[in-house]
């Protein structure tokens, strides 16, 4: 991250429209929503085809972003966004839902492939390059039978969505002490903790 310029792009993704507003595949929209909730910011504008919400945190310019071109066409908003802020791939940090890490697990990288997740593979290739961070929350694999797509248009169960409140506290933590102490501290951090139905990787 290039911590001179002081600002923060953070990509949250998802499909809009009401019938997807709390499937598995809009946990990034949750995750931003939570943290303009936490930094008491709001999304009061629209630009570069996304809902967006800007504010200082931190010492840091804010911009907190709701692609609007639906999952797959995700970089056709961040490329633009990029551009009207004047910030470059170390800026940005998307968040999205990852379907091979189990649920509740989070997971931050610096850079690297989208491991198949199309929002992030359409980013990659808007922008060209693939050197930026991205958050990733795990919903799990879907049951034996069930085809992928279907499973990510899906609602979590009632007991998983009892749980992703705290899931999505601990994303937004780790957003914090990226601003606080930086992205390896924050890899750190979130690499190493688990929830507590799980023991940590190792």
């Amino acid at each position: 991250m290039d911590s001179a310029r002081k600002a923060l792009l953070i990509v949250g993704l998802g499909n809009p429209g009401r019938e997807y507003q709390r499937t598995r595949h809009n946990v990034g929209f949750v995750a931003v929503e939570a943290l303009a909730e936490r930094w008491r910011l709001t999304f009061n504008r629209q630009r570069a085809r996304a809902e967006v919400a800007e504010g200082t945190v931190g010492g840091y310019k804010i911009i907190l972003a709701k692609p609007q071109t639906f999952m797959n066409n995700s970089g056709e908003s961040v490329r633009p966004l990029l551009k009207l802020n004047n910030l470059t791939p170390n800026n940005l940090l998307v968040v999205a839902d990852d379907l091979d890490l189990p649920f509740g697990r989070l997971r931050l990288r610096d850079k690297g492939s989208s491991g198949g997740q199309r929002g992030i593979r359409n980013i990659i290739d808007q922008v060209g390059t693939d050197q930026f961070p991205r958050l990733r929350i795990g919903i799990g694999r879907p049951p034996p039978g069930m085809d992928a797509v279907d499973y990510v248009l899906q609602s979590f169960t009632a007991s998983q969505a009892i749980e992703l409140k705290s899931i999505v506290d601990r994303a937004v933590d780790g957003v914090e002490t990226v601003l606080n102490h930086g992205l390896a501290a924050a890899m750190n951090q979130i690499n190493t903790s688990a929830p507590s139905s799980e023991s940590p990787e190792l």
